[in-house]
């Protein structure tokens, strides 16, 4: 097994006013070369948005975009017609495709909204874009690694076009889990939601990200009550 250690605070900052955005890997005005990505795990930004602001109309194109509110709600509005609002709980996903139109706003003039920006590069190029969204069922992270996202239409949690399967748990101080990869080919990104946890061995602690390479088993750990997403991603772009 090999491991990939991204503290914190040694994210990518960018603080424009109304958008204070830490970045895992390289994005706009942070540039890394030894932290362009995992994989096809391209971005992961850990985004808080000012009341009442946001991204205004912008494109995209041969991306798949997976927003996770943490905090707040967050009004999505695309050129395939969806206006919707998203809140803790949701996960939204976006397959770009051969381009779309999209806006994000926090809805509320009177709190922020936090949510995780990640994006995978597709293993398909020029698909007809398309957007989904679910909301997880109170209690179904608890304790468990639950499905949030697959390759699988037909699969729990929502689906891109890439061989890449995340996972959520919400976990009480002292409880255990194993990962099984899907693939064994597959990296997983594990990324500290709160609290803190061991995994694969490596103490980490909130908003830490750690990178797991050749291995088809984890082993998880919650150090005190913490919340985990763990993402399996391809290793070859």
């Amino acid at each position: 097994m090999k491991t990939i250690v991204h503290k914190a605070d040694t994210r990518g900052k960018a603080n424009h006013g109304w958008l204070n955005s830490s970045h895992s890997f390289s994005f706009a005005n942070y540039y890394n070369p030894e932290r362009m990505n995992f994989g096809v795990l391209r971005v992961l930004n850990d985004d808080t948005v000012a009341p009442g602001m946001g991204f205004g109309k912008h494109p995209h194109d041969n991306m798949e975009i997976i927003s996770i509110p943490l905090e707040g709600d967050l009004e999505h509005k695309d050129s395939m017609g969806n206006t919707t609002v998203i809140k803790q709980g949701d996960i939204q996903v976006m397959s770009a495709g051969t381009g779309v139109f999209h806006s994000e706003y926090n809805k509320n003039q009177d709190k922020e909204v936090k949510f995780l920006q990640i994006w995978v590069i597709p293993n398909q190029k020029n698909v007809a874009p398309r957007y989904d969204q679910i909301t997880l069922n109170e209690g179904e992270i608890k304790n468990q690694l639950s499905q949030v996202l697959s390759p699988n239409q037909d699969d729990d949690g929502v689906w891109i076009h890439q061989n890449a399967w995340f996972h959520m748990g919400e976990f009480e101080a002292g409880n255990n889990v194993s990962y099984e990869l899907k693939d064994a080919s597959n990296g997983v990104y594990a990324f500290i939601l709160e609290g803190d946890m061991t995994v694969a061995a490596q103490k980490l602690n909130k908003r830490d990200g750690l990178g797991i390479l050749e291995t088809d088993k984890i082993e998880i750990k919650a150090d005190s009550a913490s919340k985990i997403l763990l993402m399996e991603v391809p290793m070859s772009i």
